[in-house]
């Protein structure tokens, strides 16, 4: 695949670091498939685009604090500050953990992304603090680590505690308190995900009211989002990411006369469900893909040449979304996770 065919300039001031005050208060691009053309809306207006009959389909995957911070055990760096002006040697003993899925079911193993990663071999011991280390068990294909966690409570606890928001590497800040009520969906119900499914940000639960209120059935899947959805495509292959739907969600899928899918993460799991995967699914869309279940979708705006936008070009057309992004960027919309959405229909 030709990555440079999904490619677009934006500027980094497009690049939204925060959230709005308001949730429902972003703008929002309506694409038309069968015009061809767009329009400038706001999210708020969504409801209007609801039709008896349809189905929203929602990801309720819960993001958790999966971005951790230690050092190498037996190496502690010191505070500068009066008594220490210069930078401790020892300050090269840190380390930051991204978590990307457990894999027992005591969830204390994992499989972890480990930044300096040439340094921290099979058998290193990282410590989170006085009660929570962990040991390097393996290295895998692409420079992940398998952990295991040594700590006597209960792993999402502990999380909770010592973890910090997985905020995409594009916005350039620290986390904060905030970022837990934020960087997350207002249904979230089932914890696993290490980003956000960011098209689910916007809504309000007035907002899903009025979708309610204008005939749409409501459904949830659960698909854990990985950190792979920030990765270049390589080759052929795409990250595996987990996913469930339950049969009476199933059911009211197959009952719509329309699924609108919110954000890429439903159109997968709702796809591979459609073509009989379960558990996990590595589905990778891109233009030629046979729709089977989706109608139309809300989603936000995509880096340059990764799955997702390749996705909403499979779905769109690959031509008018790129349209829609240099009008996006010209019009002044924001971008990616904390930023405005589209509309595809």
């Amino acid at each position: 695949m030709d990555l440079t065919k999904f490619d677009y300039e934006l500027p980094e001031s497009s690049i939204a670091q925060a959230p709005l005050a308001d949730r429902a208060a972003s703008r929002m691009l309506v694409l038309d498939r069968g015009e061809q053309r767009w329009e400038d809306r706001m999210f708020r207006e969504l409801p209007a685009f609801i039709r008896p009959g349809d189905c929203l389909v929602l990801n309720d995957s819960k993001v958790f604090p999966s971005r951790l911070f230690g050092h190498r055990a037996g190496v502690h760096s010191l505070p500068v500050g009066k008594n220490n002006p210069k930078r401790s040697q020892n300050l090269s003993g840190r380390v930051e953990v991204f978590l990307l899925r457990p894999l027992s079911d005591d969830a204390k193993t994992w499989d972890a992304l480990v930044r300096p990663g040439r340094k921290m071999r099979t058998g290193e011991r990282i410590c989170f603090d006085a009660e929570v280390e962990a040991e390097i068990l393996s290295r895998g294909e692409y420079g992940e680590r398998t952990l295991r966690f040594e700590t006597a409570g209960d792993i999402w606890e502990v999380l909770q505690r010592i973890g910090h928001v997985p905020l995409p590497p594009y916005i350039r800040r620290p986390d904060t308190p905030d970022d837990r009520n934020r960087y997350q969906t207002v249904f979230a119900r089932e914890t696993g995900s290490t980003a956000a499914p960011t098209a689910g940000l916007h809504f309000t639960p007035q907002v899903l009211d009025q979708c309610r209120a204008a005939g749409a059935e409501i459904a949830y899947v659960t698909l854990h989002v990985g950190l792979g959805t920030f990765q270049p495509v390589r080759g052929e292959t795409l990250h595996s990411e987990r996913f469930d739907i339950t049969a009476e969600n199933w059911s009211r899928i197959n009952q719509a006369g329309r699924c609108v899918c919110v954000g890429t993460t439903s159109v997968r799991a709702i796809e591979s469900r459609a073509m009989g995967r379960t558990g996990d699914t590595d589905l990778f869309i891109r233009p030629g893909f046979d729709f089977r279940k989706t109608g139309a979708m809300l989603t936000n705006f995509h880096l340059p040449q990764s799955s997702l936008l390749i996705l909403v070009c499979a779905l769109a057309g690959t031509e008018l979304v790129l349209a829609a992004y240099r009008h996006a960027v010209a019009s002044g919309y924001r971008f990616y996770s904390y930023g405005d959405c589209m509309l595809i229909v």
